[in-house]
């Protein structure tokens, strides 16, 4: 059986792009923000996900921090976060990104299935 070959920060490292407004050098800071997420996405392969991060009016007045996340047979997630404070809009976006991903997980729990004291999941 083939596996992907880790890379150095998980599956945020591999899944992660950087979108609008941000730029390669930024990369290390934006993944040490987002890295909590990366339990979250950890059940898919890296290969199958994708997270995108874009930052509109960088620096100005209306600063809106926009995260997605693409993963297979789920909906297309996307968390929107504004505000001056770079860092915490990045923040507050990956807590959103968190709460969309942990209520689509609940949608799926198979009801009455628990297994080791933890609820199944269906695959869809």
């Amino acid at each position: 059986m083939a596996e992907s070959t880790p890379t150095p920060d998980g599956i945020m490292g591999a899944a992660l792009r950087l979108g609008a407004g941000f730029h390669e050098h930024d990369r290390r800071w934006v993944l040490e923000r987002l890295a909590p997420l990366g339990k979250h996405l950890a059940r898919w392969d890296p290969d199958q996900v994708d997270v995108e991060v874009s930052v509109k009016d960088r620096d100005g007045d209306e600063q809106q921090v926009t995260l997605e996340a693409s993963v297979p047979r789920w909906p297309h997630l996307v968390a929107r976060a504004p505000g001056r404070d770079l860092d915490r809009a990045l923040v507050e976006a990956r807590k959103e990104l968190t709460r969309q991903i942990d209520d689509e997980k609940r949608k799926r729990e198979v009801p009455g299935k628990r297994h080791g004291g933890r609820p199944s999941v269906c695959p869809s």
